[in-house]
């Protein structure tokens, strides 16, 4: 884990100047280096993503699985007739 940190550091880093000739004097190479360098970033985020979840879930596997509490059951309402559900007519005067 330790080592996908040290690549992600890296690789900000290393974009910096790419973001500052891109924004600051509108260098539009510099541009395409910074889209592919966040695309990067967006790989090496979901593969972080992937190991910190399998790391969770491997270490959660070791532990006894807690009993899970009961939920009540669900109360259905009673389905009115569809008599019942028409608005009642206008009251004539």
């Amino acid at each position: 884990m330790a080592n996908n940190f040290g690549k992600l550091r890296d690789l900000v880093h290393s974009l910096e100047a790419d973001f500052e000739k891109f924004y600051d004097k509108s260098n539009s190479a510099a541009g395409t280096r910074v889209r592919k360098g966040m695309q990067e970033l967006k790989n090496l985020a979901q593969e972080i993503r992937t190991e910190v979840q399998n790391t969770k879930n491997s270490a959660g596997a070791d532990k006894p699985a807690a009993p899970a509490a009961k939920a009540a059951p669900a109360k259905k309402a009673a389905a009115a007739p569809a008599a019942a559900k028409k608005a009642a007519p206008a009251k004539k005067k």
